[in-house]
């Protein structure tokens, strides 16, 4: 069996014997009319779009409330296009992994068309950009693809050459935003909502300052008129809806492919692009899925409630997204990937067979219960009971601790951050306990060594080398007192949220844990144990 149009319709018998549910819709008619009537642009063109977004977009084709696919961008990596969609015709084969080792399958074609910007070439998106009927551009670039500055307010050399180079030759994403904007208010100045659906807290304001940072620098520069300033900043013309977005995507598992290819799927085996991505013909994912968006869409928007969606105000958006990533599910996440990198695990599932790392994580959900806003239309409690006893422990995902550890310098502020500040709020920081410990683990961690002592490759990281460099002079297996490069770190508010030496106990805290920690090879576990066990 193929992963084609004319794969699935003409081996139809055959993969609905496989268990695979296929589309009922007519895929070339959806094509045609993407091509006169596009109503939805998502930048991102990998797992968790293929396996979440672009699926939202299925189900409304299915249901016949959305008559166009969603335009697939990407921007970064033109492999996923080359080698992932177009040999498989744009269609996705979705794999909802189950706690007891079983699946769900289904084939999606909620995508209409899928485009390669890459080095500034924007033509073929622009036919899509100037029509009045477009609704809505989405985003999964992750949180760091909205910074356009460094920690000490340097604008990073990628937003610097967009700014120097204007509209036309604009190569990240969001210079090529800003850009794509600009071609909108030419033709018309038509009504559009950008959507980020990224895990960072009030992502839609991290896209709007984004996009305004750079096209305010282009207006100095003559690239833009003052009226295209006017247009973006006005909401009821180009609105910036939050959104809180909660699916577990690990990359694509060989296991999984096998089984496919066993089942009579043909070319199913997972590829590593040039770039470093991992994908594969399919996505397996778990199949609990949360998107809360902010409904403000001047130009209409598909009924993506029909789909599971909850539409709401921005408030119920905003706790939605603190209960989510900073305290019911991306804390713990976090917590076990740099916890689980340490001590040699693998996979976060297994983790949870640890009763040290089980324990730490229900505590550190504790913690955040105790500052935590309902949103009102999920309860946290509900949530977390989700998170800790179903979705963790699931065997059948495939996710790693060195997947989630990428980045967690960008994560700190978002993830820990809110609940800090809660508790200083409260007067109760010092009853902060499992945070202090995360933060000392993740300084453990930059080591670059395990809890015996091996040399342990570090996840990708914008900010390694300059918290490193503040860690030299750290040993593992010797009394460490100077902890000056520490103390520094520790006063980056970007990093963390807040000056952490401005709050006495936490930086105490955070460095005594550490110290323990570096005692000797083992002393990572024993600290874990010791906290766990009080």
């Amino acid at each position: 069996m193929q992963l084609t149009t004319n794969g699935i319709i003409e081996e139809k018998t055959a993969w609905e014997s496989a268990g695979v549910k296929l589309p009922e819709y007519d895929i070339t008619k959806l094509r045609e009319n993407t091509a006169v009537n596009p109503k939805w642009i998502h930048f991102g063109a990998g797992n968790i779009f293929r396996g979440f977004i672009a699926g939202i977009a299925d189900s409304l084709i299915e249901k016949g409330k959305l008559d166009a696919g969603i335009i697939a961008v990407e921007t970064f990596d033109s492999e996923i296009i080359d080698r992932i969609y177009n040999p498989f015709d744009m269609l996705t084969l979705s794999i909802g992994l189950k706690p007891d080792g079983g699946s769900v399958k289904r084939v999606t074609a909620g995508i209409g068309d899928a485009i390669s910007i890459i080095q500034g070439k924007k033509d073929a998106i622009k036919k899509y950009v100037v029509n009045p009927s477009l609704q809505m551009i989405s985003y999964t670039i992750t949180e760091k693809g909205y910074a356009c500055t460094d920690l000490s307010g340097n604008i990073f050399e990628g937003i610097m050459y967009d700014i120097e180079s204007g509209p036309d030759k604009a190569m990240t994403v969001m210079g090529i935003t800003a850009a794509v904007l600009n071609m909108r208010y030419k033709a018309g100045a038509y009504p559009i909502s950008l959507v980020s659906m990224d895990n960072c807290s009030q992502n839609g304001k991290k896209l709007r300052d984004a996009v305004l940072f750079i096209a305010d620098r282009w207006l100095k520069r003559g690239f833009v008129e003052k009226g295209f300033i006017d247009y973006i900043s006005d909401e009821s013309r180009v609105a910036f809806p939050w959104s809180m977005i909660d699916k577990i995507t690990p990359r694509p598992d060989e296991n999984i492919a096998r089984g496919l290819e066993e089942l009579g799927i043909e070319a199913m085996a997972p590829i590593v692009t040039s770039k470093h991505t991992f994908i594969a013909p399919f996505v397996n994912a778990e199949i609990p899925e949360y998107l809360v968006v902010e409904d403000s869409f001047p130009n209409g928007r598909p009924p993506m409630e029909e789909a599971g969606v909850y539409m709401t105000d921005r408030d119920t958006v905003n706790n939605a997204e603190k209960m989510k990533v900073m305290t019911c599910l991306n804390p713990l996440h976090t917590a076990l990937a740099i916890s689980g990198c340490i001590l040699g695990y693998k996979k976060i599932s297994d983790e949870m067979q640890d009763e040290d790392l089980k324990k730490l994580v229900y505590m550190l959900g504790d913690e955040g219960m105790k500052v935590v806003t309902s949103p009102g239309i999920i309860d946290p409690k509900d949530f977390i009971r989700e998170v800790l006893e179903q979705r963790l422990p699931n065997p059948g995902l495939p996710d790693t601790p060195q997947r989630i550890a990428t980045d967690t310098s960008q994560k700190l502020a978002i993830r820990f951050g809110e609940t800090i500040t809660g508790y200083c709020y409260q007067g109760e920081e010092e009853k902060l306990t499992v945070i202090p410990f995360v933060i000392a683990s993740w300084f453990r961690y930059l080591i670059g060594l395990d809890d015996e002592g091996n040399e342990m490759p570090l996840s990708p990281d914008p900010m390694i080398e300059i918290v490193r460099s503040a860690l030299v002079g750290l040993e593992l297996g010797k009394v460490n007192e100077d902890m000056s490069g520490i103390n520094w770190v520790l006063t980056n508010i970007e990093l963390f949220g807040s000056n952490l030496m401005d709050i006495d106990s936490l930086g105490i805290k955070i460095k005594n844990y550490l110290k323990e920690m570096l005692m000797a090879p083992g002393a990572y576990r024993k600290v874990l144990h010791k906290l766990v066990n009080v």
